[in-house]
């Protein structure tokens, strides 16, 4: 499994380990570390078991993310990052077309991973962190046939009307971090081309997909 395949499937893991969040609603947020290991085992069993979800079949993985995965990850922190210092001065139109473009991008650029979850499994390792710590990373391995997948999570907890929680916001596979990695491809095309080319890109992007 090359390099790109394996970032498809542990990203879709990463994505896919919140889907049954709902279902366990506390008052007070639970641990950023057992939440990942709980959801990523809820998740990998889920998928074995939908086979519309386990096809890889668009639709069925855009509502998953929109209704089950969305609320329990800080996208907008997501977006922000990976588009860089242009997001500040990005008008809050620019910003909400960036989220939904960089949204279905994602969707649509690991749809087919979610064909690759087999018997892989993931495996948490002990938190090291504070009580007062608001932002954790927490690592993990993704264990299958072949050497274990590195993956860890940066999570942050967030406070609002709705209460506190743990949120993800970033993914690290094998040294590499997503929004360092998406900063650096958006940066190219803001230099040349400014935000408005950068949503243009995304959205040809998303429309050559669908063909």
């Amino acid at each position: 499994m090359n390099i790109k395949r394996i970032f498809s499937v542990v990203f879709l893991i990463f994505f896919a380990s919140l889907f049954a969040a709902f279902s366990f609603a506390q008052t007070a947020p639970e641990a950023p570390d057992a939440l990942v290991k709980r959801l990523a085992t809820d998740i990998t069993e889920a998928v074995k078991a939908d086979k519309t979800l386990a096809s890889g079949d668009i639709a069925k993985v855009a509502s998953l993310v929109d209704t089950k995965i969305i609320p329990f990850v800080n996208f907008q922190r997501m977006t922000a990052s990976s588009v860089g210092p242009a997001w500040r001065s990005a008008t809050p139109e620019q910003q909400k077309r960036l989220q939904d473009e960089f949204k279905l991008l994602l969707v649509r650029t690991y749809a087919g991973a979610v064909k690759e979850i087999k018997d892989q499994t993931v495996v948490v390792k002990p938190l090291r962190a504070a009580p007062e710590d608001i932002a954790v990373i927490v690592r993990s391995e993704v264990r299958g046939k072949g050497e274990p997948i590195q993956l860890d999570y940066r999570v942050g907890k967030i406070t609002d009307a709705s209460g506190t929680a743990w949120k993800i916001y970033d993914m690290n596979i094998l040294g590499v971090w997503l929004v360092e990695t998406y900063r650096g491809q958006f940066a190219q095309e803001i230099n040349t081309s400014g935000v408005d080319g950068l949503i243009k890109s995304l959205a040809e992007k998303n429309k050559n997909a669908k063909k």
